[in-house]
């Protein structure tokens, strides 16, 4: 499985192709890099009037729901509802779902249009949309992790998805299947916008691959993974270099790498 995953991720450079995005104001610089970092190509494109039209020619979409304007909701949800209608795969980020009411509904709302191909998010926001206790800090999960399988595959189930929960080892779940990811590096948690960085990654895999949402986001956020361990090993306990880092090292990353390096429990 892990092959094909390293080939998903050797299709994104050999491809390139466009990731519409709509996501927070704190990362969309950082989003923007590291989609071209995998080898795509990333349009930051959230206007109403603009959206749903240019959901038509992109890969996939990626929603990411941190400084979530009502313009922007609107342009979600027209966009949605284009990709709906071509069969455009769309991931979506519910930042802090868990603690503001607002965003766990126009979750929902986003799901009800039936273009959601992918959920992915910290473990507490996975809980919390699971109907799960669960406990946040802000956008930042300091949920210990118990249960957060059993989460993503209830989650899974019920909206017939792929559900991702990142943490200590991330979960990457589908009905009657999960992934175990392994790798990874606590400097992820020293800097703003890892978890919207690895989910443009993960929608960029979902782009060349959108029949295989499973395994394009396992390709996605292993990929993302190892790059940010390579950048750890150079940049030793300093954060914005390893920030860089992260960019040149995710460049570099081929199939055979992920092969190589990948920690996945199938």
């Amino acid at each position: 499985m892990l092959k094909r995953c390293a080939e998903i991720w050797d299709e994104v450079r050999n491809k390139k192709p466009l990731v519409h995005c709509m996501t927070n104001y704190v990362t969309m610089n950082d989003v923007a890099n590291i989609i071209l970092a995998a080898g795509a190509s990333p349009a930051m494109c959230d206007h109403p009037e603009e959206a749903p039209d240019f959901a038509r020619l992109a890969g996939s979409l990626y929603f990411n729901l941190g400084t979530l304007t009502s313009e922007k909701k609107a342009a979600m949800i027209d966009a949605a509802v284009v990709a709906r209608e071509t069969q455009k795969p769309v991931l979506i980020d519910p930042v802090a779902c868990g603690v503001i009411a607002r965003k766990k509904e126009v979750t929902y709302r986003l799901l009800s249009i039936g273009s959601i191909g992918v959920i992915k998010g910290n473990g507490a926001e996975i809980k919390s949309l699971a109907g799960m206790e669960s406990q946040a800090r802000g956008v930042d999960s300091i949920d210990k992790g118990e249960g957060t399988e059993e989460a993503c595959a209830k989650l899974a189930a019920t909206h017939g998805l792929v559900v991702t929960a990142t943490g200590e080892r991330d979960v990457v779940a589908a009905a009657g299947r999960a992934a175990l990811l392994a790798n990874g590096t606590p400097l992820y948690q020293e800097i703003t916008g890892a978890g919207c960085m690895a989910g443009g990654v993960m929608a960029a895999c979902l782009a060349v691959a959108p029949g295989e949402a499973w395994a394009a986001s396992v390709s996605g956020l292993t990929a993302f993974n190892i790059a940010g361990e390579r950048a750890a090993r150079l940049a030793g306990m300093n954060p914005g270099t390893f920030r860089t880092l992260v960019f040149d090292q995710l460049y570099k990353l081929r199939g055979q790498d992920l092969v190589k390096e990948g920690r996945v429990e199938w």
